[in-house]
């Protein structure tokens, strides 16, 4: 059912829907919200919490001052009641200066946070006390927006959708269902957007969790079994292009490299096709070792494609390829193929792939599409594996026959988590850093620190650095008490030095700009990028030496992690800066992990003691796989339940797994995608 049929979204509302993916309205039904506004009773002045979300009630005393610094239009006045005083700004928004009025009491709902002495609030909710009075008490659905498109607009639709969809059919064993005593599918997506109370909240995520991880496991166990049934057609010996390479490297590989490097050429020589993960944080050397892959497959004469996640990153291992070449004279013919690759271009390289001369072929998604015929593909590596999806990779080996896999990751798991999410590979992982690479120094502050950040960050400019500011939503509106892009790259240009090049970076740029804008940063035409978690992977700067994060109290720390790896990757000491808005004890001791170690393989494992089931409200974890909802920290547990819930199914009734996949086909999740 298309959307334009529900109640009052016509065209204009229909395109502001369609820039959030929602086309259809079942598509509603499985927008689930980011988060819940639980109204708390407004509490005394004296007595509200800093660092968290909290609602005060009382009357504007003094004068309302409306101040013009450069673009923004800042609105101050005091609050009172008769505990204590809160100075509320807002900004861009100076008709409150004639809504609000003096001497009437109102509800300012916000984050409470410590200026000096002050008591401060930005940009609070504000209610009369009647309208706040009817929400108290009750979870209400937050969801992602779009400028343009009000919370209570898409509250409505998915209202509507509930009441003219037809309830999704059951999938899971009802075997399943039982023992878990899970509620209905139907009543569980109903809980996601409309709970009754928390308890059914919990009860309903795990419903749908469970689903997505079981459909998950199912697809993986299905492919490793197509994997184990491939022969190895393609063995491959090593030969003296690799050797002479390694022998006239300026540095020698690190043990686990040497290690994993034994594990790869035992599989490209074994009697089944490689299928191999190579897990590794940050600058533990993944990439050399997926070159001297390639190499060995092109000197056994063999093609060799490598897919990375962006055109940025593509390009730079390109152009790191040609540089090892030229330099110890490497026999291969490596070509670049991305969606931006001129038309001209495109038909000399696809003809030169399909008559075997391009031996290596490096790219983005455009290695997939139809048109690119391999000669003699024998080995595919996927660089950023959580970016890709099972069936992209799946499509990318299909190319050839019976091609080596190779997958790398930056993104340290749990060795117990990766067993489960990577069951279709072998898993080699990289536990040891190169000895000269400088260990980032972190630390993990309150908001009262940002102007002295702020400074810092001028300093390393003028050295010559570039720095990252990650914030974790897109746009104001979102989620109101969290930091966005859009606003702090505007807050920036005004409280940097003019001579600073500011600019924005967000995942619902066209794929044409965010390429233009990571390949501007990485010119260093741009000296602080704002971005969202879309950096996380995709880009490559040495030069970069400062990663300041806002709001990180809400992100998982292996996700903090990933990001932190943006730094640190030149030979100048780099520096992460985490932000916390709550002062919460336990939220303070969770993000001073981080500054005990560098260690992606310990952080992980301490994420994965700290977060649990009842941390529904955080940063999805965009960093590992992509899963509708379910976070393979947080959801620990659960993915343990369904990778053993699939395996006794496919124990007991090996059939069964098509008539799950069936069923499911109505559940608009592309478990294959993930």
């Amino acid at each position: 059912m298309e959307i334009t049929a529900l109640k009052g979204i016509g065209e204009k509302t229909a395109k502001l829907f369609y820039r959030l993916g929602i086309t259809e309205a079942e598509d509603l039904l499985r927008y689930y919200p980011r988060d819940y506004e639980q109204f708390q009773p407004p509490v005394p002045i004296a007595e509200a919490a800093v660092g968290e979300k909290t609602a005060i009630r009382g009357v504007i005393t003094g004068n309302m001052t409306v101040k013009h610094v450069r673009n923004l239009q800042i609105l101050n006045f005091t609050v009172q009641d008769a505990t204590g005083t809160v100075q509320i700004t807002y900004f861009n928004m100076p008709y409150l200066k004639n809504t609000l009025k003096k001497g009437i009491f109102h509800i300012f709902r916000g984050l409470l946070q410590k200026q000096g002495n002050r008591l401060v609030m930005e940009q609070p909710a504000v209610y009369k006390p009647e309208a706040y009075g009817e929400m108290a008490g009750r979870l209400l659905p937050r969801y992602v927006l779009t400028k343009g498109l009000s919370n209570q607009a898409v509250t409505k639709a998915v209202n509507q959708a509930f009441a003219r969809c037809a309830p999704a059919e059951e999938f899971l064993p009802a075997s399943i269902v039982a023992d878990f005593r899970f509620m209905p599918h139907w009543d569980a997506m109903h809980e996601m957007h409309f709970p009754t109370d928390k308890d059914a909240l919990v009860r309903a995520r795990k419903r749908l969790v469970f689903e997505e991880f079981f459909l998950f496991i199912l697809m993986l166990r299905r492919m490793k079994e197509d994997n184990h049934a491939l022969p190895n057609t393609c063995q491959m010996i090593e030969t003296a292009d690799t050797v002479r390479l390694l022998e006239a490297l300026p540095y020698r590989l690190t043990n686990a490299q040497r290690r994993v490097w034994e594990e790869i050429k035992s599989d490209l020589a074994g009697n089944a096709v490689m299928s191999r993960l190579i897990q590794g944080d940050v600058g533990s050397g993944k990439t050399i070792l997926a070159f001297l892959s390639l190499i060995m497959c092109a000197a056994n004469g063999c093609q060799g494609a490598m897919m990375a996640p962006t055109e940025v990153l593509a390009r730079q291992h390109y152009e790191s390829l040609i540089k090892l070449k030229e330099q110890y004279g490497l026999r291969i013919h490596p070509v670049l193929l991305t969606g931006s690759t001129t038309a001209k271009d495109r038909k000399l390289i696809y003809a030169q792939i399909a008559d075997g001369e391009a031996d290596i072929v490096i790219g983005t998604h455009a290695l997939i599409q139809e048109k690119v015929l391999y000669h003699k593909l024998a080995l595919v590596i996927t660089d950023e594996q959580h970016r890709f999806g099972v069936r992209q990779r799946e499509i990318l080996a299909e190319k050839g026959n019976a091609v080596h896999v190779l997958v790398m990751s930056a993104t340290p798991i749990p060795r117990t988590l990766a067993i489960i999410l990577y069951g279709d590979l072998h898993i080699s992982v990289l536990d040891e850093l190169p000895a000269d690479r400088l260990p980032i120094k972190n630390c993990v502050v309150g908001t009262s620190y940002r102007n002295t950040a702020y400074r810092f960050m001028e300093k390393e400019v003028a050295s010559g650095r570039q720095v990252y500011v990650i914030c974790p939503m897109v746009e104001a509106g979102e989620m109101e008490e969290l930091e966005d892009v859009l606003s702090y790259t505007e807050k920036l240009k005004t409280v940097l030095a003019p001579s600073i090049q500011v600019a924005a970076l967000h995942g619902k740029m066209r794929p044409a700009e965010k390429n233009r804008i990571m390949e501007e940063f990485a010119l260093h035409h741009i000296d602080v990028l704002v971005s969202t978690t879309v950096i996380e992977v995709g880009i490559n700067v040495p030069n970069a030496t400062v990663m300041m994060v806002e709001n990180a109290e809400r992100f998982g720390l292996a996700q903090l992690h990933q990001l932190r790896g943006r730094v640190g990757r030149g030979e100048f000491q780099s520096y992460c800066i985490f932000v916390s808005t709550s002062e919460n004890k336990a939220t303070m001791e969770r993000l001073k992990i981080l500054n005990e170690s560098n260690d992606g393989f310990y952080i992980s494992s301490q994420d994965l003691k700290l977060r649990g089931p009842g941390e529904l409200f955080g940063i999805r974890q965009s960093g590992i796989m992509k899963f509708e909802l379910g976070d393979v920290f947080a959801d620990a547990p659960v993915l343990q339940q369904a990778s053993e819930e699939a395996d006794r199914l496919l124990r007991e009734d090996p059939d069964a797994l098509l008539g799950v996949l069936e069923k499911a086909a109505v559940k608009a999740v592309d478990v294959r995608s993930i």
